[in-house]
């Protein structure tokens, strides 16, 4: 079974325990590096519109009385609090809870803090030590800075769509929004590093993470491949070009599996479970480079192999010649496999709305304080009024501030 925990489970304490983020952000570049903040034990504040809250409240594909299971994914850990950020009595709430933060996310297009008064000069002169994360399509300066930048767009532009998807077709996607999760993982990368060097310095600073540098930076060797090699990286399917054999292969029972051979020591292995060693001695498999160079017709030799086996026949014989293989995994598999059920990489979190919900657990682990789910995302303005009273907002101005439209 699923590790189950409560939405009012805060007794675990994550190496960020005693960290305040406030999240500035909407959809899922600036959310993103805050639930892994919040992953890591940092209480986070999020500040969403008083009407509409976050957009991503709405999205996904799935929808369970009305409401996006993104959103408890996205937002688990996190407290809502509503700001009306266009009137002048949200900002000055906002500066207050910013001047009693660590850190300050926000994923707005560039300008709109500034516009808000919410500068980092601003800012860190009341709270010297802030560190600010700003994500934004195209980064904080440069010509395309003020652009609006999604994450597919920064997927392009660092060459990520290029080389994704079948050569017979125009460039794909990859499933899921990795251009801002890259971003939002690079903006964690450095909003961690930041912290660590206010300990140094006692001086926060900005860290500017754009989505198209964030996918740039996963692209292996694209850039000098075509600089100094003059090779242009093209759409490739399933295979990696000379990197053989690596690829999906067909199975008897009808799924697909993949089998990654490519060394030489691994292809010996390989040619045992098949049956036929010889073919690791054949001067057109003998190594890498050879492998590489005849790698379609290696791929089917494998094919036909494959073919003649169930998917769990062929799980069981290459796991013991120590082939790397696996199945094309899916939920209904996930929530199944023993590894999964082992670490509990699944877990079944409390929610509010739903009863229950599964979702992925927190990552990476660590021995002694350890990351942790909390609760699942919260509802609109939930933690509005805890907030607000402990930054001195009595009842009386609170409903006031409600009726003038600055909280909900």
């Amino acid at each position: 079974m699923a590790e189950r925990h409560s939405h009012t489970d805060e007794s675990v304490r994550g190496p960020l325990t005693g960290v305040r983020v406030i999240e500035m952000g909407q959809l899922i570049a600036g959310p993103f590096c805050g639930q892994l903040l919040g992953d890591l034990g940092a209480e986070v504040i999020k500040i969403e519109d008083p009407v509409r809250g976050d957009p991503l409240r709405q999205w996904g594909q799935a929808r369970v009385a009305g409401d996006s299971l993104w959103w408890s994914v996205l937002a688990r850990n996190k407290k809502s609090v509503t700001l009306n950020l266009r009137e002048k009595a949200g900002q000055n709430i906002a500066r207050e809870l910013i001047g009693s933060a660590d850190v300050v996310i926000e994923n707005f297009r560039p300008g709109s803090m500034e516009k808000w008064h919410l500068d980092y000069e601003t800012l860190s002169a009341r709270n010297p030590e802030l560190v600010m994360t700003r994500v934004s399509g195209y980064g904080q300066t440069g010509p395309s800075a003020k652009h609006p930048g999604y994450g597919s767009i920064g997927e392009a532009m660092g060459g990520l769509r290029y080389i994704v998807g079948d050569p017979t077709t125009p460039p794909s996607r990859v499933g899921i929004s990795i251009g801002d999760s890259l971003a939002a993982i690079f903006a964690t990368l450095g909003t961690l590093a930041a912290l660590l060097e206010v300990k140094n310095s006692g001086r926060g600073q900005v860290v500017d993470a754009s989505i198209y540098e964030s996918v740039l930076g996963v692209m292996e060797s694209l850039i000098p491949d075509w600089t100094e090699g003059g090779v242009q990286r093209e759409r490739t399917g399933s295979i990696l070009p000379k990197i053989a054999p690596s690829n999906v292969y067909p199975t008897g029972s009808g799924e697909w599996m993949i089998i990654a051979a490519n060394q030489d020591t691994i292809f010996a292995r390989l040619a045992t479970a098949m049956g036929r060693p010889e073919l690791a001695d054949d001067p057109r498999y003998v190594n890498h480079q050879a492998r590489g160079e005849h790698q379609a017709e290696l791929d089917e030799l494998i094919a036909e192999f494959s073919m003649t086996k169930t998917l769990t026949e062929l799980t069981e014989l290459l796991n013991a010649h120590s082939v790397p293989v696996g199945k094309i995994f899916r939920p209904q598999d996930m929530i199944a496999d023993p590894q999964f059920l082992a670490r509990d990489s699944i877990i079944t979190v409390d929610s509010q709305q739903h009863g229950t919900v599964h979702m992925q657990n927190a990552f990476p682990r660590l021995s002694r304080t350890d990351t942790r789910v909390r609760w699942s995302g919260p509802v609109l303005g939930q933690h509005t009024r805890a907030v607000l009273e402990d930054l001195g907002y009595d009842a009386t101005r609170q409903d006031q501030l409600r009726a003038e439209g600055v909280i909900r």
